[in-house]
């Protein structure tokens, strides 16, 4: 009987040592889930330094084209 009396009362140690620490796994993969989307979303927003360089290229040869434009313009007022 004593024997039965102890085997309850260990598995039920057991039983809530086990559901606390099932918790604290259960945190810590919700943490790790938190984590991912927020890295995700980080690398969503930022440019890479490629995407920077072929922007600036872009941006160089529409001034280009603009400053073209205008001299080309301003050649043709003078001219008549």
């Amino acid at each position: 009987m004593e024997m039965m009396v102890w085997n309850i009362v260990l598995s039920g140690i057991v039983a809530v040592i086990g559901f606390m620490l099932k918790g604290r796994f259960d945190d810590l993969a919700r943490l790790s889930i938190l984590l991912n989307k927020t890295r995700e979303e980080i690398a969503r927003e930022h440019v890479t330094r490629a995407e920077v360089n072929t922007t600036i290229e872009k941006l160089g040869e529409r001034l280009d084209r603009a400053v073209d434009r205008l001299e080309a313009k301003l050649d043709s007022m003078q001219k008549g």
